[in-house]
């Protein structure tokens, strides 16, 4: 059986530890919130319906079919368990709570406000804020890669939870670029929209298998595979049909998927004295 790497700090708790808790269940109760309004609840206006249409699931090649935004429900029970579990169970000077802490509780107030710039019809505003959500998340991952979790649930609920959301972020930022200049009058950069979302398609592949290669980690994979997937499944039938972006997108979420494999092989492969990452 794998066995997690122990990891004591033997650094007091801090007013700011304390703090930082805090504000991380705040900020996942906060998000799960507004992703609820986002869906329509309280009075708001479905993501899909909102700035006229513009980021729903027919509205550019690179757009996911609806079920695969269903991933959202994981994601948030993740973090919202996330945030009871570093409260609640967590040591609050553990190093790499403090590594990440503020970063993520960042990346979900950063969520909230994507859906409400949204709802509020700004599509350009909107890009600004996914890219900084991307940015915070990349460095969350990388600053989880320098070391290993030394529990299972630190494992499932930092770990997996923050690769599950990044992934799953980089296919709705291809989305969300795209339909942004689909909406500029300039959706494909002069190739034609099939060309474009091809070209999208494999950058997204690349950046998704680098990142799993280079963090040792599935999830990311898991969750940029499935979107990746579901744009295949979007452009097989209907108005929006496309042949060739199914081929690529159906190899594309393979690759990543792969690349996600592979990763984790290396990983223990290459600290097999240090726990292994399982997510």
């Amino acid at each position: 059986m794998e066995r997690f790497a122990g990891r004591e700090s033997r650094a007091r708790a801090t007013g700011r530890d304390r703090t930082r808790q805090r504000v991380v269940l705040g900020s996942a109760v906060l998000a799960l919130v507004v992703s609820t309004i986002g869906s329509g609840a309280f009075g708001g206006t479905p993501i899909d319906e909102a700035a006229d249409g513009t980021l729903s699931a027919t509205a550019t090649l690179v757009a996911p079919a609806g079920p695969a935004f269903s991933i959202w429900g994981v994601i948030y029970a993740g973090l919202l368990a996330y945030g009871v579990w570093q409260l609640a169970a967590a040591r609050p000077a553990d190093p790499r709570q403090r590594a990440v802490g503020w970063l993520l509780a960042a990346s979900m107030l950063l969520n909230a406000a994507w859906i409400v710039v949204v709802q509020a019809g700004s599509v350009t505003l909107s890009v600004l804020v996914i890219v900084a959500l991307v940015a915070v998340l990349a460095v969350v991952l990388a600053r989880l890669a320098r070391s290993a979790p030394s529990r299972w649930a630190e494992a499932l609920l930092v770990d997996g939870v923050a690769g599950l959301y990044l992934g799953w972020v980089l296919i709705a930022t291809v989305a969300n670029v795209s339909a942004w200049l689909s909406g500029l009058g300039v959706g494909g950069l002069g190739l034609g929209e099939s060309a474009w979302a091809v070209v999208v398609l494999v950058v997204a592949a690349a950046v998704g298998a680098w990142l799993s290669l280079a963090s040792g980690r599935v999830a990311p994979a898991l969750s940029l595979g499935w979107g990746l997937a579901w744009v295949a499944v979007g452009r097989s039938s209907g108005e929006d049909t496309s042949g060739v972006v199914v081929v690529v997108a159906a190899l594309a979420a393979v690759v990543v998927l792969a690349a996600g494999v592979a990763g984790r092989v290396r990983a223990r492969r290459a600290v097999p004295a240090r726990a292994a990452r399982v997510v």
